[in-house]
């Protein structure tokens, strides 16, 4: 991956060593964090039925993410930090659904993120070295659709009610309300504005 002056590096980040060679991309500070934040969704989260969405909400505000009150989020879903994460109204993270968010994550109103979609801010500075992590926020419009495992990579904006087809993968920023399916994503046709 090219560098771009989009690209923003993780928050945190331990100096020195390599990660090739072992060493941390973040400071233990935040590595520590991230384990609080993990045993606390895995105690107080993970095992709850859909009824306790609002417990699901309160733990993952509790760690500083932006959940709107009618937003969705399945107890299977994998969070890597809540304080990028940010959900409007009715938006939707299914079972399963994976948010590698080291860099920030907006779901946007009405937006579903199916059930094992994978959403992936981070990727690595192949051409240096030190094979640093280097994050891109990813966005997802108004009334779009991740469908089933499908992939988002770093930096992607999906526009308002575009789809994203089942096991679909987008590097890309996909335009508003077309429908993309396969690998690459490729626009397979125009959908129709839901109002």
């Amino acid at each position: 991956m090219t560098r771009s002056s989009h690209t923003i590096e993780p928050k945190g980040r331990a100096h020195g060593q390599s990660p090739l060679l072992g060493g941390a991309t973040f400071e233990l500070s935040h590595r520590l964090a991230r384990v609080l934040w993990s045993s606390c969704w895995f105690a107080f989260a993970r095992w709850t039925p859909p009824q306790l969405q609002p417990l699901r909400r309160l733990v993952l505000c509790a760690f500083g993410a932006d959940i709107h009150p009618t937003a969705t989020v399945r107890s299977s879903v994998k969070i890597w930090w809540p304080g990028n994460l940010k959900m409007g109204a009715h938006a939707s993270l299914g079972p399963g659904a994976i948010c590698y968010n080291v860099a920030a994550v907006t779901i946007e109103d009405f937006a579903i993120v199916s059930q094992r979609a994978h959403l992936c801010t981070g990727t690595h500075d192949i051409d240096d070295p030190g094979f640093p992590l280097r994050a891109r926020p990813i966005s997802i419009g108004r009334s779009a659709w991740v469908a089933a495992e499908a992939f988002v990579g770093p930096g992607v904006k999906i526009g308002e009610g575009a789809v994203l087809g089942a096991r679909g993968v987008t590097f890309r920023s996909l335009d508003e309300w077309v429908v993309y399916g396969g690998n690459h994503a490729k626009p397979l046709r125009s959908r129709q504005k839901i109002s």
